[in-house]
């Protein structure tokens, strides 16, 4: 399975599921481990600043489980690279922070038939789905179009508590341990939503848009497309 930003989201969803024995993760991310993320990145160490957060992410894994095989991509996903870079594995999580990246990896996940857990924090809220691309309802079915830019601040901008994805992040990883057993029901058509001020969750129903730009009856994405450069990945 690939983790796609291995930031605040990724970083437990890949100690879990190293610890699991997974046997394959990948780490796909550009960015180098900055002192800022330390409350909230828990698989990087004060020792890792100024490491890129892949190599840093490996080494925790393989201290924790050697028999797990990880592969790193120190780069950020792009319209051109994405279909590539997803082609090898079974299930996808998606962790970063941007709306550019998260609505790549939708339309990627979904053209190319991949099943992924999508994941999104600020400050005190997340949330997460599943997507199984022809079963259920994928991101855009909930949201069309991206945001304007600057609409909605980054968590850079607006903060978050640093235990809030450590939440999200374990749902995600509770997902694709699912899926790869094949056990339970999996997060698909609901959108759960967390709040740790109120210490509650919601689980919104979705269904399967017959209008959605990409997995609807009419798609009018039928190729890959940068919605916008990409930031950086929490």
């Amino acid at each position: 399975m690939l983790i796609i930003g291995v930031g605040a989201l990724g970083a437990p969803a890949a100690i879990y599921l190293a610890a699991a024995g997974v046997g394959t993760i990948g780490l796909a991310d550009a960015d180098v481990v900055d002192i800022t993320n330390l409350h909230r990145q828990v698989i990087h160490f004060t020792s890792d600043v100024g490491k890129p957060k892949v190599i840093s992410a490996a080494e925790k894994i393989r201290a924790l489980n050697p028999d797990v095989k990880v592969k790193t991509h120190s780069e950020w996903v792009t319209a051109k690279n994405i279909a590539g870079m997803i082609a090898d594995y079974d299930f996808v999580i998606d962790g970063t922070d941007n709306f550019a990246a998260k609505f790549l990896i939708n339309d990627a996940c979904v053209l190319e038939n991949k099943p992924y857990s999508h994941g999104s924090i600020m400050r005190f809220e997340g949330q997460t789905i599943t997507v199984r691309p022809g079963i259920s309802a994928c991101y855009r079915c909930a949201f069309p179009e991206p945001p304007p830019d600057g609409a909605i601040p980054t968590c850079v901008e607006s903060g978050v508590l640093g235990v809030l994805p450590g939440v999200i992040g374990m749902i995600q990883a509770t997902e694709t341990i699912k899926f790869l057993l094949g056990l339970g029901e999996l997060l698909t058509n609901h959108l759960l939503i967390y709040d740790a001020r109120a210490l509650s969750f919601r689980k919104l129903t979705l269904k399967r848009n017959p209008d959605c730009p990409v997995c609807g009856a009419h798609p009018s994405i039928m190729e890959l497309k940068d919605v916008r450069s990409n930031e950086t990945a929490d």
